[in-house]
Formats: structure tokens, sequence, C-alpha cells
């Protein structure tokens, strides 16, 4: 199947930065959800929103025939945003480019988003391994995840609703994602509907971070953050530290 094809179903957007060798995981992992959702006559494009990759991310996604839309701007909601700006599709997903999709991804979420009581909302992931440092970290966002109905993984929604709360907000250096679920939360209470855990369909998230910076890491990471919170400058410095330069 063409994922060029014109008109699809579902645009799928990953924002990657050197990530040559977790996107064709990724990339495997899709093309099973694509194959899944294309039995009942369900077609993806896969945007690739590549941020100044030194690596093979931008060779890789070509070959896998994927668009490639390059961003200069250091900022994961200009990322994100970026792939959006040039994605076909009537549905909208976003997801990163270091884990990976449940095989029934696509199909359930047009399933999803047939329902209008449904304005959008994140499949959930669950780690590709598990320590106690872990685990305790799990246990300390899951409330929030369960009143709020937020969550991480594929996210997901209307193009409609994507363009009318403005995307992402490109003045955050980080939690982007928890910002515009709020909002899409907040513009489908406006009409009742609301937001949805998809947690059938939960992906596998990569721990990355928590191999090079150690499994009790969050904890240290929020503390730094609630210190500065009020500093805008070292609150960016702190997140070009963690996510804007990483070592790989």
């Amino acid at each position: 199947m063409n994922v060029l094809a014109a008109n699809p179903h579902i645009s799928l957007v990953i924002p990657a930065y050197n990530e040559a060798a977790l996107l064709p995981r990724l990339l495997d992992s899709i093309d099973i959800a694509r194959q899944v959702f294309a039995r009942s006559g369900g077609t993806v494009e896969i945007i690739v929103a590549d941020n100044c990759s030194i690596d093979e991310t931008r060779m890789i996604a070509a070959g896998r025939d994927c668009k490639v839309v390059s961003v200069e701007q250091r900022c994961i909601a200009a990322v994100r945003n970026a792939g959006a700006k040039i994605a076909m599709g009537k549905l909208l997903a976003f997801v990163d480019a270091d884990g990976t999709i449940h095989p029934q991804t696509f199909k359930q979420l047009s399933q999803i988003l047939a329902d209008d009581s449904i304005v959008g909302g994140a499949t959930g992931v669950t780690l590709e391994r598990w320590s106690l440092g872990l685990a305790v970290t799990y246990a300390l966002i899951y409330p929030f995840l369960v009143l709020t109905r937020m969550d991480t993984g594929v996210v997901f929604c209307r193009r409609a609703d994507f363009d009318l709360i403005g995307g992402y907000d490109e003045r955050l250096k980080f939690a982007e994602d928890v910002a515009f679920l709020w909002a899409l939360r907040c513009l489908g209470k406006r009409r009742g509907q609301r937001l949805t855990r998809a947690t059938c369909i939960r992906g596998v998230a990569s721990t990355r971070k928590f191999d090079e910076h150690g499994d009790w890491h969050y904890f240290w990471l929020l503390r730094k953050v609630a210190v500065c919170m009020f500093n805008r400058k070292k609150v960016e410095e702190i997140a070009d530290s963690y996510w804007y330069k990483p070592s790989r």
C-alpha cells in the first residue's frame, strides 16, 4: 500500500531528531498496524518531521515511503505542528520516534473518532522494561492520567479540532503534549465531548531517558523544575539540557 496516496484517512506525525537507531522499529510496528487497517479499507500517511538530524534519520524515513518535512526550530511543539501542516488526513495522530505502536492502532482510532461524543485522546503506553524506580515513577503519574483522561503514546484528534485550538503551543519547550490535550479537553467540554484513554491499544515507550539518567532520575528532574519554576530562563536551560541536547 502506498502511504503517499492522496486523501488518507489518518495522518501520523513523527517528530524526530537523530532517531536512526530507533525509527526503524517504530516504522516496522506502523507497517503492521497499517496492514490491519487496510483490510477494512483504511489508509494512513506517515509524516516524519525531522528536527535538524545529523544522522541517517531523513534517509531512513524517505526510504520507507514517509513524507519528510525539515524543521529548523528546536522546539518539539513546532516540530509536531510542521508535520501536521502538510498532513492530508481528516484524522491526526502523533507519536514519538523511539517507541512502537499497537497493531490495532489505526483501526481503533478510526472507530473511536467516529463517535461524536469523543473529542480525541491518547492510547497510553507500557514501558519496554520495568524496575522499582520506573514503577514508582509511573505510580506517581497514574492518578493524574485517570482523573484527566490525558495520557501519552499515540495522541489523536480530528484535523478540524487541531486547527481550532491552534495546534501545539510553540511557546513551550516541554510539556507541550500536556497543554495540547488540556486545550482539546476544554474544547470538548464546551461541546459536551470527552477525552478518552484508548488503553486497549497501548504502545510501548522507550526507557532511554531512564537508561541514560537512572531509573529514579524523574524525581530530581521534577525537583529542579519546581525550584526554578518562576525563572523562565533557568527552566528553559533545564529543558535544553534534558530534551534538546541528548548524547545521541
